[in-house]
């Protein structure tokens, strides 16, 4: 039995990922932390990680930002492997993100879907063929109408997926209406579609002569995201001080 603390229970994800859990008879939330604690909780809950006291094998992190640097301290003191969810890190975190990598387990991510991870392995393969024989790529993202960032973190690492199969040789193109040209060979169009309540829908084009290969990810709930930071923390539990990411957890 794998227990976890729970690093921002009261958000959507928190509450995402305590509901799949109670229904997990292979992982357990032995405490949660966040700074409302609305009394429902199945499992103590605390203000902030520094005042939690109880033993845990990893922490599933959906929390702030401004939470992130307390959690990293928190994981190196106590030697607690660490499931990092949140977004929207500063480059000071990050670099503290690597230098507790040294010190303890850290499993970050750009999407946790263990589909989205699978979808990262075939693109390097597919890319490795089509490119090659003149098949342009285009990527095409949508999201709901509150996501504020664009595009998405997930299409950047999709096309980096791609990229890194050829040594980075291709550039990004983001916008074609302020240029009047052909398209060069060399280069990775991504769009941003921002409308409704959409989840998040990942499209990966690759547009050859008289023939088109489509890679398309749907996610319908929030669950997916879940599913994966649980399969993650299974992962991650027991794991000697290093740099984790979810192709790690697809791969064993």
């Amino acid at each position: 039995m794998t227990r976890v603390i729970m690093h921002g229970c009261n958000g959507k994800m928190g509450r995402t990922i305590s509901n799949l859990i109670a229904a997990d008879e292979e992982i357990e939330i032995a405490a949660g932390v966040d700074a409302y604690d609305n009394g429902t909780n199945p499992y103590p809950v605390f203000a902030s990680i520094a005042e939690c006291d109880v033993t845990a094998d990893a922490v599933i992190d959906f929390s702030t930002a401004a939470a992130v640097d307390g959690l990293l301290d928190y994981c190196v003191d106590k030697q607690i492997p660490c499931v990092l969810c949140t977004t929207g890190l500063s480059e000071a975190q990050l670099a503290k993100v690597k230098d507790a990598a040294g010190k303890v387990a850290v499993l970050k991510s750009a999407n946790m879907s263990l589909g989205i991870n699978m979808l990262l392995k075939l693109l390097k393969e597919a890319a490795g063929i089509l490119a090659p024989a003149g098949f342009d790529i285009e990527i095409v993202e949508k999201h709901h109408n509150q996501k504020v960032d664009a595009p998405s973190g997930t299409a950047l690492a999709l096309a980096d997926s791609i990229n890194e199969e050829f040594n980075q040789a291709y550039q990004y193109v983001y916008d074609r209406s302020q240029v009047r040209e052909k398209r060069t060979q060399k280069e990775i169009g991504i769009s941003a579609v921002r409308g409704g309540t959409i989840v998040g829908d990942h499209d990966v084009i690759f547009a050859g002569a008289d023939e088109v290969v489509t890679f398309s990810h749907r996610a319908y709930s929030k669950a997916v995201f879940g599913k994966g930071a649980i399969q993650a923390a299974k992962f991650l539990a027991g794991k000697p001080a290093g740099m984790y990411d979810m192709s790690d957890v697809i791969s064993e």
